[in-house]
């Protein structure tokens, strides 16, 4: 039996890189910080790919800082890097669900200090 699976709680450490395709299909690529149990350690850090309608919740509701939780699984992008031919790879998670943790006034609040409505936020 084989399982990839990973949940994760932090938060984004960028705002999400947002790129749409002619297909129609949207992805969503950011990091995000997860806190160690010691006060003194660093956090993890993790990339996060985010498809689809999750992809576009992420491009209108996630800042720089907010609280996220995801659930997906783990994959190695790999590549050949175009200066010096050499394999390149990056651990990245691809995130099936995300969940927004924020307090609802943090959720409620855009870049422009104006205020989205109910009706506009997904959960």
């Amino acid at each position: 039996m084989s399982v990839n699976s990973i949940t994760l709680v932090g938060r984004a450490g960028r705002d999400p890189d947002v790129r749409y395709f002619e297909s129609g299909s949207v992805v969503a690529n950011l990091t995000m910080a997860v806190n160690r149990r010691g006060r003194d350690e660093d956090p993890d850090w993790f990339n996060l790919e985010i498809w689809g309608k999750q992809a576009q919740v992420a491009a209108d509701y996630v800042k720089k800082g907010s609280l996220l939780g995801v659930v997906g699984s783990f994959k190695l992008d790999r590549w050949t890097d175009r200066n010096n031919g050499e394999e390149r790879s990056k651990p990245v998670v691809r995130v099936d669900r995300l969940e927004l943790l924020g307090s609802k006034r943090d959720a409620n609040t855009n870049n422009f200090g104006g205020s989205v409505s109910e009706e506009e936020v997904p959960f």
